[in-house]
């Protein structure tokens, strides 16, 4: 399923949303535990889980350079916003009758031509989320992205 996008005072925003049936402490610690987070976004490291607190991007080049990211919005076992560059990225938990709701959102506030890009990486990442959360093993190709990428393009027409 793909981003929904809508604009708001803030900008554009892109609003994936996932259910599971795994219980929202669950997908917390997906989202949230360094060991799991590797394992769907493995560029990501939390190095102080707190509102004003961090996260590292590692960009795994040959300089091990890495890229400080704070923590906008947090919410014990609910919501971990993020800056992203110029943008913001927020997940919110909410549990559903029989599961959970994964809610990810990214707040554009501009639309580039490496914006398509993004959001087709949420969508590869979010399949990896998946994985994670149901411990499952699906194998996609390095390339993935780029069947999303053009979808994307298509809808930010």
């Amino acid at each position: 399923m793909l981003a929904s996008l809508y604009k708001n005072n803030h900008g554009t925003i892109a609003e994936y949303k996932r259910i599971f049936s795994s219980s929202p402490a669950e997908v917390w610690n997906v989202l949230t535990n360094n060991e799991n987070l590797k394992l769907w976004m493995d560029h990501l490291e939390i190095t102080d889980l707190r509102k004003g607190g961090n996260i590292q991007f590692h960009f795994h080049d040959d300089l091990g350079t890495v890229e400080e990211i704070t923590i906008t919005d947090f919410e014990e076992g609910r919501v971990l916003e993020f800056e992203w560059g110029k943008d913001f990225v927020r997940f919110e938990i909410r549990p559903e009758e029989e599961g959970t709701q994964l809610l990810l959102k990214q707040v554009l506030t501009e639309i580039t031509d490496h914006t398509p890009k993004d959001l087709a990486g949420w969508h590869v990442c979010l399949f990896h989320f998946a994985d994670v959360v149901n411990n499952e093993k699906n194998h996609y190709p390095e390339n993935e992205w780029e069947k999303w990428y053009e979808k994307y393009r298509e809808i930010m027409k």
